[in-house]
């Protein structure tokens, strides 16, 4: 009976000893909540990480938001997916974010999660690429590049290269146009530049044209077609709609043993200005290299910050951007680059 009663006895302190750690840490972990609960929460949905231009963009992001400046930033990686960060973004509203950033993969298909987005009443900045929809007030603010602006400095330079004469006159110029992620703004919008260029000088001519997805190993592929469907002695320019697909033609070309650059006839115009195009740039193997600037981190909490103190943000907010040729780089250009 006396064991039995010791049994019993133990088993309560037992029991004591485990409710007492058990309410220790709920008690730290409310303590962890409550401490977490000071910082802003920022959900931030980028389409993927496939060039380096999109690390520093993403690296950009992260050092704008961090704890020591009261915010937590939430990333997510869609893949190159647009139903990955739909679904994404329907996470950030489930958690409750404050605010989400969005880097669209393609500008349309966005109103209905935008729209859930606002009626949890959690503004979104749309970041780099735009976005197409309905009703503009889906979105809060755009912070980004002016992409026709880009592309009409690519063609500023090409007129540069190909003059005409006062009657309108020119040689002919052949273009090999490697395009963008299709329905993304930086593809319409340096496109759009293209195709009105090609409309006002009846003497330029596509001779080829397909989608290289902004990725060296895709643009590789349709330029090794490209040379077994066009006489490359009769091509001029190689536009390419960011530096990836630059380096995946230079790699085509390359491997065919075929000159390009200064002191040749085909000139390569590229846009994103990496450091490894400004190289490229520099040494005189790619003739003009539109910078889209990546650094959009400081953009973006200027905006948030705003929000926060309750003030009107602008609309739209582009980022500053140069452009580069041989003779406008040096080394230290290229050395205080951040990507």
């Amino acid at each position: 009976m006396l064991s039995y009663k010791r049994w019993i006895g133990a088993f309560l302190v037992l029991v004591l000893i485990l409710t007492c750690f058990a309410c220790g840490n709920i008690g730290m972990h409310q303590d962890e909540t409550e401490e977490n609960s000071d910082l802003i929460v920022v959900g931030f949905s980028q389409p993927g990480a496939e060039s380096a231009w999109r690390v520093a963009l993403t690296d950009s992001v992260k050092e704008a938001f961090t704890e020591e400046k009261g915010y937590k930033l939430i990333y997510k990686d869609g893949q190159s997916k647009q139903d990955n960060q739909i679904r994404d973004i329907r996470k950030f509203i489930q958690q409750g974010v404050d605010y989400i950033i969005l880097c669209p993969i393609v500008e349309t298909g966005w109103d209905t999660v935008l729209s859930e987005a606002k009626q949890a009443g959690i503004p979104v900045i749309i970041c780099d690429r735009n976005v197409v929809v309905s009703n503009e007030s889906l979105y809060t603010a755009f912070v980004g590049s002016d992409f026709k602006a880009e592309g009409e400095k690519a063609i500023a330079r090409m007129e540069e290269l190909y003059p005409e004469s006062i009657e309108g006159e020119g040689p002919e110029v052949n273009i090999l146009h490697i395009q963008g992620t299709l329905g993304s703004s930086a593809q319409l919008g340096r496109s759009h530049a293209l195709e009105k260029a090609l409309e006002e000088h009846t003497n330029w001519h596509i001779l080829a044209q397909d989608c290289g997805e902004f990725t060296k190993a895709k643009s590789r592929e349709i330029m090794k077609r490209f040379l077994e469907e066009v006489n490359i002695r009769d091509v001029d320019v190689i536009y390419c709609e960011n530096d990836e697909e630059a380096f995946g033609a230079m790699a085509a070309l390359n491997e065919a043993g075929l000159g390009y650059g200064k002191d040749t006839n085909l000139r390569i115009i590229s846009f994103d200005a990496t450091e490894s195009a400004l190289e490229f740039c520099m040494s005189g193997q790619i003739d003009l290299v539109v910078e889209c600037n990546p650094l959009q981190g400081p953009y973006l909490y200027n905006i948030i910050e705003m929000l926060n103190d309750d003030k009107t943000v602008p609309k739209i907010t582009y980022v500053d951007e140069n452009y580069f040729t041989s003779e406008n780089l040096s080394s230290e250009i290229i050395q205080r680059r951040k990507y």
